[in-house]
């Protein structure tokens, strides 16, 4: 079996692309479950976010599984394989491990550092789980890289400025109006995580007035309720909005929450402040809506050309090292899990030489007393034991080798061990395409066409 990641995110496509293969309203769980219907695929996870799509397998075969993630990608989004690939990229075994690590610590964020990634790796770990998608390679994983983004954010200071989408977003809201946010009013559309966090953000800025505006009313008005503002439908949100100094938007929806045209007439012809913050991706207002008067819109990609959203080297570099500290122990853990069924086949190998000899034993010598055979027996166990535990440690040390699998066939030859502990750290091994387990689309295409 092989672990692959096959992704798109804001490093290698532009806004507009991200917008249309954004996975919404349970897109993500029904990739994740078509994927296990496909021909290579026996685990699956998909991480869907505001600037990456991607999805996580253990497949049989490299190529063909690259090529089902591939093709049940481009179904869901609606978006053709041909237009799709030139931005994918593929990373295996290693580098998937460590793309997925530095992905939860928040060193591939738009934002460096931001640590809302970790809640959504939970979430779509949980996802998998529930959807049964995740087996023992993927949930083990996402665990680790769970585990190594509270590392980073714990033992460094990528954090340290506050760099989040929201923060940085909200930072230069409060620079963009003249009186900043404090007795601002402000209207928040969406109830997900990213807008209460936003939401909590401006309580402590000291907004003057919030009002949440939700397609689910209870949810919004629970999110109301805990900011201590006010909940709305939300096809009202245009009656609101003149009033409003502030809008963060961020609901995930297929649609634009709000156009241009609805904007305008809201404000009628007002040319006092108004900033939006569209985090959403699919982009929940028009673009354009930043050239009306007094209008300021900020969106994702603006986000990552903010020096404040950049942490420091030495962060990053600590962070990287850490990083890489945990990759090394995951794929030797991995290693150890693979090698485990021919230590178990080594050691059964082994009980059978001395069952063998010790009835060998009680037919040459018939008149021997049986607590006798039994303290030959126990010696001869504690000898085996002794000189096989050497030679089983260094196979799980061995195993993490780039030539682990040359030592298997190698004890396989030795001691003529079962083939089906041999098979189990064959696997499927990943063309040397790139090295360190980097590809993209095209350098998998001339092995997949």
């Amino acid at each position: 079996m092989t672990l692959l990641v096959v992704g798109v995110s804001h490093r290698t496509a532009p806004v507009p692309l991200l917008d249309r293969v954004a996975l919404v309203d349970g897109a993500a769980e029904r990739v994740s479950v078509d994927l296990l219907g496909s021909p290579h695929v026996a685990e699956s996870m998909v991480l869907s976010t505001c600037n990456r799509v991607e999805v996580y397998a253990e497949v049989s075969k490299f190529h063909g599984g690259v090529l089902d993630v591939t093709e049940t990608l481009a179904k869901a989004t609606g978006v053709s394989r041909d237009e799709l690939t030139p931005h994918l990229y593929v990373r295996y075994e290693d580098r998937a491990v460590q793309h997925l690590f530095e992905v939860a610590a928040g060193l591939d964020s738009m934002v460096v550092g931001e640590q809302q990634i970790l809640g959504q790796v939970r979430t779509a770990l949980r996802s998998a789980q529930e959807q049964a998608t995740a087996g023992r390679a993927i949930n083990d994983l996402a665990q680790a890289a769970l585990r190594v983004g509270k590392r980073v954010h714990a033992d460094t200071g990528i954090d340290r400025a506050g760099a989040s989408v929201v923060s940085v977003a909200l930072g230069i809201a409060d620079d963009a109006l003249p009186g900043g946010l404090a007795g601002a009013r402000a209207l928040v559309v969406g109830a997900g995580a990213m807008s209460g966090l936003a939401a909590a953000h401006l309580v402590r800025a000291g907004v003057g007035d919030i009002v949440v505006a939700n397609r689910t009313f209870e949810r919004g008005a629970h999110l109301a309720t805990s900011s201590g503002g006010r909940a709305i439908h939300l096809h009202t949100v245009v009656d609101e909005l003149a009033d409003a100094d502030i809008l963060v938007s961020c609901t995930g929806s297929t649609g634009l929450v709000l156009t241009r045209a609805e904007v305008e007439a809201a404000r009628a012809g007002s040319d006092r402040p108004l900033v939006i913050v569209d985090l959403a991706l699919p982009h929940d207002t028009e673009e354009s809506v930043a050239d009306l008067p007094g209008v300021t819109r900020i969106d994702l990609a603006q986000l990552s050309e903010r020096p404040d959203a950049h942490a420091s080297e030495r962060d990053v570099d600590l962070a990287r090292a850490i990083v890489a500290e945990e990759v090394r122990a995951h794929i030797a853990a991995i290693a150890a899990q693979r090698v485990e069924p021919i230590v178990v086949s080594l050691r059964s190998h082994a009980e059978r030489v001395v069952e063998a000899e010790i009835q060998r034993l009680r037919l040459r010598l018939p008149g021997l007393d049986e607590q006798a055979v039994e303290e030959v027996a126990r010696a001869m166990r504690r000898t085996v034991s002794l000189l096989l535990h050497t030679p089983t440690v260094r196979m799980k040390e061995l195993a993490a080798d780039p030539d682990g699998e040359r030592y298997a066939t190698t004890l396989h030859r030795l001691f003529d061990l079962e083939p089906e502990a041999i098979e189990s750290v064959s696997g499927t091994t990943a063309p040397a395409i790139a090295e360190g387990g980097d590809a993209s689309f095209d350098d998998v295409l001339g092995g997949l066409e």
